[in-house]
C-alpha cells in the first residue's frame, strides 16, 4: 500500500491510499462524515486481492487530510469535495473508476456524475436528497460535543451506528480523531441538498445498498427510490444486518454484492484471481 499526497487548488493537503496493481481496474472507497479512510482498510486489501487497484481517500478535514485555513460552507462543501476527488483521480492517473461511497462519500460521487469519471456508482447510507431545517445539523453537533466531550460522543455515536462489537470499536477509534469544527460545518451543509436529477440523468450502472438497520437513512430514501426504481441502470440490494457503515457489520454480503455488481456491469474485469481468504 502506498500513501499518496496531493495539494488541492486552494492549498489543502489531501491524502489517499493506493494499493493493488497500478494498471488494473480502479475502485474508489470513500468514507462518510466524521469518518476516514481507515473505515475501508480491510475492504481495500480484500478487493486488491481480487486484482483491482483501490484508491481510498481521506476527504478534506478528515483523517490525514488537512482542513482549509477558513472553514465555510464553500470550503468544505459538496462541490469542493467533488473537486478534490476529481483532482485525486487526475493525480492517480485513474480516468474512470468504480466508486463506492458511504453516506457523504456517496453524496460526493453524485455531485461528480456530470464529469463522467465513474464507470459505476455504489452507495450505502446515502440519500440522493435531503431537506431539513438548516439550523439543525451544525447546532446539534456543536451541542452534543459540548455536552458529552469528544471521547464520550465517539462512544455513544459508535453504539448507535452498529451492533457489531468490532465495528463499534473501529468507528469509535475513528470518531475520536474527528475534527468537530469540520463536522459541524458539513452537518449544516448536509441538511439540504438535492442530487436526484444528477442520478436520473446518469446512464452508468448504479447500485444502492440498503442496510436494514440504517433506520434514519432508510426513512429518507422515499424520494430517492421513487425516482430510481424501475430504471434499467439502477439496482437495489438489501443488507438486512447492515447499519450505516454496512461494510463493517455486514462485511461478507457487502463485498459479495459489489463483486456481483461489477461483474455484471459492461466494463472490464480485473486480471487477478480470488484471494485466499474471504
Amino acid at each position: 500500500m502506498s500513501e499518496r499526497h496531493l495539494t488541492a487548488a486552494d492549498g489543502v493537503d489531501l491524502v489517499y491510499d493506493d494499493l493493488g496493481p497500478p494498471d488494473s481496474v480502479p475502485i474508489v472507497l470513500c468514507h462518510g462524515l466524521a469518518a476516514a479512510a481507515a473505515q475501508f482498510a480491510a475492504d481495500a486489501a480484500f478487493f486488491a486481492g481480487f486484482g483491482y487497484r483501490v484508491l481510498v481517500p481521506d476527504l478534506r478535514g478528515h483523517g490525514r487530510s488537512a482542513s482549509p485555513a477558513k472553514l465555510t460552507p464553500a470550503t468544505v462543501g459538496i462541490e469542493q469535495l467533488a473537486t478534490d476527488m476529481t483532482a485525486m483521480l487526475d493525480h492517480a492517473g485513474a480516468h474512470s473508476v468504480h466508486w463506492v461511497g458511504n453516506s457523504l462519500g456517496g453524496i460526493v460521487a453524485l455531485a461528480m456524475l456530470k464529469q463522467q469519471r465513474l464507470r459505476t456508482l455504489a452507495t450505502f447510507g446515502t440519500t440522493y436528497a435531503i431537506e431539513l431545517p438548516r439550523i439543525g445539523g451544525h447546532h446539534l453537533v456543536t451541542a452534543a460535543r459540548g455536552m458529552l466531550g469528544p471521547n464520550l460522543l465517539a462512544k455513544v455515536t459508535a453504539r448507535h451506528t452498529s451492533d457489531d462489537p468490532a465495528a463499534r470499536a473501529l468507528i469509535e477509534a475513528i470518531l475520536r480523531q474527528a475534527r468537530y469544527d469540520v463536522v459541524a460545518m458539513l452537518a449544516g451543509v448536509l441538511t439540504r441538498y438535492d442530487l436526484v436529477a444528477e442520478a436520473e440523468a446518469a446512464t452508468i450502472p448504479i447500485l444502492l445498498l440498503r442496510g436494514g438497520k440504517d433506520h434514519a437513512v432508510n426513512a429518507g430514501l422515499v424520494r430517492t427510490l421513487k425516482a430510481m426504481r424501475g430504471r434499467a441502470n439502477f439496482t437495489l440490494v438489501d443488507l438486512p444486518w447492515g447499519g450505516h457503515c454496512a461494510n463493517l457489520d455486514a462485511r461478507e454480503p457487502f463485498r459479495a454484492a459489489l463483486l456481483e455488481f461489477w461483474s455484471s456491469s459492461p466494463v472490464p474485469a480485473p486480471p487477478g484471481g480470488r484471494p485466499s481468504q474471504r
